[in-house]
């Protein structure tokens, strides 16, 4: 066929695209390359894996080869685009071999992901260092924090895993103390994993609160929650090097600048989690426009600014909510619905790929936190607005219900308008769920005052006559006022 979708990656974005489409223009070829051999995986669900919650590998995948292929999707593993050639409308494909080959397309799908930044610190070569952004990541560090004699291989029972890796690792004696680089989601998400494998856990995070994006009240919480479970806490503290010949033997923390020597904590393990960065390198020549991040910016249909390119997932931009701007937030329900409204588009239906607002959770044992919209006074100002702000705490049900527990609910809103900006949730009693309140009001517009009057469910059971929500916006809205 002469006008073939093609789409580049096999995870949310892109096969999600590529179902949709098929679905929609079951007369057209669309062909998928995926780089690797993973495809439609839960990458959220990694370290649920290595805590011992999810049993196998296996559970966390979504669709395996053969029920891709049953959908009439021409699946090329071991394929990487290295090259997108906008004029002729040809990618540039290498085989695991080296061999490469052209291949024409009448609309190209960029969903290629991000990576893992490991920033300063280099990890591969020294054991015991990792960074988690994929499913042999995740193999690898299950087997390394096992007892080689407890090690179950029936956990890694997907065929696509790096057997070699992950065999390495198990046969390696068990560490018994662990660094998390980064006290983001997945510095949180890692620090609790590792605890439940009995490991002695440090945090080490630059900034002065764990969750920079979810604020201070949030990242209070979390980091009480942690240490409540024997996970040592340090902010401030950013990790200058990792140490080890073969294997690492410390973390050396520094002073955050303040001139003295940095401290060496001896460490048998260490998980980098400071940030992620967009696979955009098969754009490179083109002159595609970037956005926030580097990522690939596209407009409200996922298009890039090459003719008949569009991006969608973690490598792509959208737009935000609140400001209306180009944002970068790589989230899974974001590609997934990007890539599904892509795939209609492409399929002769145009659909929108939706706004963001960065709603996110995450948790730490059994205290939840969520956040939403824009809560840093900073980045309200900078994007035109007057922001007002204010922390409540409040029952997250009656009081003389059983499972009654404080709840922390931070709104920020412009003082001139009294729209809602953004918000964040946190606490041990159903705690993150509340957040979607705030992403719906974000989502349409509501000024605090029209959130203060929602008329949301009351039951002891579930919630106080007020729930947190309204007590926040009653509050703020007061504030306002004064």
């Amino acid at each position: 066929m002469s006008d073939p979708f093609v789409v580049v990656g096999a995870d949310a974005a892109g096969l999600s695209a590529a179902s949709k489409f098929r679905r929609e223009a079951p007369d057209r070829e669309v062909v998928v390359f995926e780089k690797g051999r993973w495809i439609s995986y839960a990458y959220c669900g990694m370290p649920y894996f290595i805590a011992g919650y999810v049993d196998r590998l296996s559970d966390l995948l979504s669709l395996s080869p053969s029920e891709v292929a049953e959908r009439g999707i021409d699946l090329r593993r071991g394929r990487e685009v290295i090259a997108v050639d906008p004029d002729a409308k040809r990618v540039t494909v290498e085989t695991a071999e080296g061999d490469r080959f052209e291949r024409a397309y009448g609309d190209l799908l960029v969903a290629t992901g991000a990576r893992a930044d490991p920033g300063p610190f280099d990890v591969r070569g020294l054991d015991g260092a990792f960074t988690l952004h994929n499913m042999d990541a995740a193999a690898a560090i299950d087997a390394y924090v096992a007892e080689p004699e407890a090690y179950d291989p029936d956990r890694a029972d997907v065929s696509a895993v790096d057997r070699d890796r992950t065999e390495r690792n198990a046969a390696m004696p068990a560490p018994e103390t662990a660094a998390v680089v980064g006290g983001g989601y997945v510095g949180v998400e890692v620090a609790e994993a590792l605890a439940e494998r009995g490991l002695e856990v440090r945090v080490f995070h630059r900034s002065g609160h764990l969750l920079s994006p979810f604020g201070e009240a949030v990242g209070s919480r979390v980091e009480a929650a942690l240490e409540a479970e024997g996970v040592a806490v340090h902010t401030d503290a950013p990790v200058d090097a990792l140490v080890g010949d073969d294997r690492i033997e410390a973390v050396e923390v520094g002073s955050g600048g303040g001139g003295a020597s940095p401290e060496r904590i001896p460490v048998d393990m260490a998980v980098v989690g400071v940030g992620i960065r967009p696979n955009t390198e098969l754009l490179d020549g083109t002159g595609f426009d970037r956005g926030p991040g580097d990522a690939i910016r596209v407009d409200d249909r996922g298009r890039t600014s090459l003719p008949d390119v569009y991006a969608a997932g973690d490598c792509a931009t959208a737009r935000h909510a609140v400001t209306g701007e180009p944002d970068w937030t790589p989230l899974g329900l974001t590609a997934n619905r990007a890539g599904r409204a892509i795939g209609a588009t492409v399929a002769g239906d145009p659909t929108p790929v939706g706004d963001i607002a960065g709603t996110a959770a995450v948790k730490a044992f059994d205290t939840e936190a969520a956040r939403v919209g824009i809560l840093d006074p900073d980045a309200a100002e900078a994007a035109g607005f007057d922001p007002v702000r204010e922390t409540v705490t409040a029952g997250s049900r009656s009081g003389y219900y059983p499972g009654a527990a404080e709840t922390d609910v931070t709104l920020v809103a412009d003082r001139d308008t009294r729209g809602l900006l953004g918000g964040s949730v946190v606490g041990t009693d159903r705690a993150a769920i509340r957040i979607d309140t705030l992403a719906t009001a974000i989502e349409a517009d509501m000024t605090v005052p029209e959130v203060e009057r929602l008329d949301l469910a009351y039951a002891p059971p579930f919630s106080p006559v007020w729930d947190p929500i309204l007590v926040a916006a009653k509050v703020l809205n007061g504030k306002i006022d004064g």
